[in-house]
Parts: structure tokens; sequence; C-alpha cells
């Protein structure tokens, strides 16, 4: 017989066993995109974070309400009312971060770690457990844009949050690579490789 996973498990797995961006490999672009610097990255983490949580709840609030024939348009009025929250939001109060991350503020709409979440949990689960489902998955994803972000702006530029903190000899020779696309590519692969092995000694 099947036991039933416990509630923590909900919260807890987003962050490593399904993370969206290391395990799942999905919202990669905005991931590698935007995590140029720290600020950068957990500026669109956060953004998403509003949007991955807040559909969830009123995905599942709304389940037994919705067809299943046309679950999936209602789905995606459901992330277009919070995107455009978030997008209004980002750009009274943090207009120069807006800016920054430009398009793929709005393109959350269409990142598949929202739409996947509200369809393969939300539409099946109460709201609690929506929430800590939203909650583990954000979490996941914006870890990952945090750490990206460090390493890149720390070889990149040698700042953290903009505030210099390498030695004088490494700013005259950064590692110009990592704030590049070619950079974000490799590091999301060290990071990969690291997970992977971390997962296999785990299961050993």
């Amino acid at each position: 017989m099947n036991k039933k996973p416990s509630r923590l498990s909900y919260l807890t797995k987003g962050i490593i066993l399904e993370n969206p961006t290391l395990i799942l490999m999905i919202g990669l672009c905005p991931a590698l995109a935007t995590s140029i610097t720290v600020r950068d990255g957990l500026g669109m983490g956060i953004a998403a974070s509003f949007v991955i949580i807040g559909s969830n709840v009123v995905a599942s609030l709304l389940r037994r309400f919705i067809p299943a024939s046309v679950r999936i348009p209602i789905f995606i009025i459901i992330i277009s009312t919070f995107v455009t929250l978030i997008d209004y939001l980002m750009q009274a109060y943090q207009p120069a971060l807006y800016r920054v991350l430009g398009v793929f503020v709005p393109l959350i709409v269409v990142n598949c770690i929202v739409l996947g979440r509200v369809e393969a949990f939300a539409y099946r689960h109460g709201v609690f457990d929506s929430l800590l489902d939203g909650l583990g998955k954000s979490l996941g994803f914006t870890l990952v844009l945090f750490a990206l972000g460090t390493v890149r702006e720390l070889f990149g530029t040698g700042t953290f949050f903009g505030k210099l903190v390498a030695p004088a000899w490494f700013r005259q020779y950064p590692m110009l690579l990592m704030i590049f696309p070619p950079g974000a590519f490799i590091l999301i692969g060290i990071f990969k490789a690291l997970v992977n092995k971390f997962m296999k000694q785990e299961s050993l």
C-alpha cells in the first residue's frame, strides 16, 4: 500500500528533490538570463514566487468550479492576473530592477513552472497543500537564482549586491565570461553535475 506523503514533503521536495531548475530542468530561460547579479536574480525569484504561490492557491480554491475541458485557459487567466499585479508593483516600487529584468517579468505567464504546478498539483489538491507546494517550488527556484547570481557577480565583477568585495588584483582581471550567456550555461551545468552527484550518493 502506497504511503501518503507528508504535508511537509510538499514544501521540502521543491527545494532539492524536485527543484524546478536543477532537477526538472524547467524555467531555465529566466534563470540564466536574469542571474547576472544577486539583486537581479533575487528580484526575478521573488516575482516568480509571487505568481507561483498566488496561482496555486487561487486555482486550488476554484478547482471544484473549473470544468476540466476549459481548465487550461482559466489557469492562464489566473496566472496572467498575478503576473499583471507583480508587473505593476515592480514598475511602481522597483523601477530600476524592472528595467533590468525587462520582458522576463511579463513572460512569467508562460513559465513552465507556474502552469506545471497549477495543472499537476493545485488542480488536484487542497488549498494548504497547494500553498506548501508553491512555496517549496518557489524557494527552490529562488535559491538557484541566488546561487547563480552570487557566483556570476563575484567572479564576473568582484562585487556582491553591487558592493566591491574582491581584492584589487582580481578586479583588474575579472572572469568576464561569467556575466555573459556562456558563463551562465557553464555554471548551470556545474550545479546540475553537483546535484546529480549528491542525489547519487544519497541513493546508495
